[in-house]
């Protein structure tokens, strides 16, 4: 009996994989954080706390990965994405690098015009960008607030077409960039199983 041939569609590098998982975690927080700093006053301290080292975090590592996709081969996408589509995809993202770039530094000049300390840890503060400036502050004030808007929706417009390649499609394209575990699961679940023989008693 020969065994089934189970397609495997061309993967992203490990590493520009865990750089997005670990990317996706840390926006997915940072929204809710920013959400939550708009809506309620309640740990609004706390908050800007977690809120200004997440983002020069992210601001990090997105230089990071940048530079990681630059180097690394990126696979073939599915049959099913006509050229039109291909194209989306690709100005979505650059799209969501160029404003998970923009956000933080936009911030972070906003902190420094408004004569904010820009504090990660304790003692430990960057230098502003900017000297204070309370007309400065207001517009990147607004400006950091709609660039949090447009990020939301892009980022939610990813997952969708994301969940509707992996949902209604069924192309692989998750597993692209799915993390090894789950790949090694969905093998062990697609692996056929052998016809079991009694042995004559």
């Amino acid at each position: 009996m020969t065994a089934v041939q189970v397609d495997r569609p061309p993967r992203f590098a490990a590493t520009v994989r865990l750089l997005h998982w670990a990317m996706a975690v840390m926006v997915i927080a940072q929204l809710v954080i920013g959400a939550l700093m708009v809506t309620t006053l309640d740990h609004y301290h706390l908050l800007r706390a977690v809120h200004v080292p997440l983002g020069v975090a992210i601001l990090a590592l997105v230089v990071v990965r940048i530079g990681n996709r630059v180097v690394c081969r990126t696979p073939a996408p599915p049959a099913t994405m006509r050229p039109v589509e291909r194209r989306a995809a690709t100005a979505s993202e650059y799209l969501l690098y160029g404003l998970l770039v923009i956000q933080p530094l936009t911030g972070w000049a906003m902190l420094s015009a408004g004569g904010y300390p820009i504090t990660l840890f304790r003692h430990l503060h960057l230098p502003p960008l900017l000297a204070p400036d309370p007309s400065v502050y207001a517009l990147l004030r607004q400006s950091h607030t709609m660039l949090g808007y447009l990020l939301f929706f892009t980022f939610t417009a990813h997952m969708c077409a994301v969940l509707f390649h992996t949902m209604v499609l069924r192309d692989g394209l998750l597993r692209r960039m799915a993390p090894s575990c789950m790949n090694r699961a969905r093998r062990t679940r697609d692996r056929p199983v052998r016809p079991r023989t009694l042995s004559p008693r």
